[in-house]
Formats: structure tokens, sequence, C-alpha cells
């Protein structure tokens, strides 16, 4: 998860405990570090990587989790440029699922795993401090 709008800190406490709320136990957090924006020019994020358990599929997931974000006041998803690549924007929270245990899908709005987990070193260093492998 992670946040660059507003009380950023905020916005992630509430995230974890929407999820808890709505989707189920938080089992395993990381530390919560900054890191300068990624694919766009903005704000620096605090993000954060969270396990959480489940009954929710894959899909009733990501729709749950959209729900949280617009919840906590998120309007704009990424969008597309004319030549088909991601446009992002400054966001008070984003929500996305990296992995789910195991599961490979490909579908127009999940991709399992989250096709862009090594080009973040971010996310590679917050697995690491879990000791997760994808």
């Amino acid at each position: 998860m992670g946040s660059n709008l507003g009380n950023r800190g905020l916005f992630i406490s509430s995230a974890i405990t929407k999820i808890e709320d709505f989707i189920g136990p938080v089992v395993l957090k990381s530390s919560v570090i900054e890191t300068p924006s990624w694919g766009f020019e903005s704000y620096p994020f605090l993000n954060q990587i969270i396990v959480a358990q489940t009954h929710l599929s894959p899909l009733s997931l990501l729709n749950a989790l959209q729900d949280i974000e617009r919840n906590l006041g998120r309007t704009e998803k990424s969008s597309k440029d004319e030549s088909g690549c991601s446009i992002y924007h400054a966001r008070e929270i984003d929500l996305d699922i990296l992995d789910y245990d195991g599961v490979r899908l490909n579908k127009p709005h999940l991709t399992l795993p989250h096709p862009h987990i090594y080009d973040r070193d971010f996310i590679v260093t917050l697995l690491n401090e879990l000791n997760i492998e994808l």
C-alpha cells in the first residue's frame, strides 16, 4: 500500500483498519518507508506491505480494496495514454494485491502476481524484511 497525499500515515493506518474490518485479519506488517514516486513526478510516498487472510476471491478482494480506496478519498485511478502506457497520479491511498497465495491470473483489471513487483525496489526491500519470497 502507499500514500502520497495528505496525512499519509493516517491513510495507511486507516486502510489497515478497514482491511481488517472488511477483508480479514492482518497477520503480518512491514515497516513503513518513504520512497520517491514511481512512474511520475510527485510527492514522496509512504509504503507498507501487509499480509492478510481472507475468504474473498482475488476479484472480490480487488473490488473490496477499491471500495476502501474510494472510502478514504481516492477519486482517480491510473489511466492510459494514447500508446497504452499507464499514467499515474498522486493519491491518498493505493492498495495493490502483490500476490494471492501463488495464484496466477491475467484478467483485464487484475494480474497476479502483480506485474511490477521486481520493478519497484521498495517492494523487494519490504518483502525481504518480512522474509517473503514470491
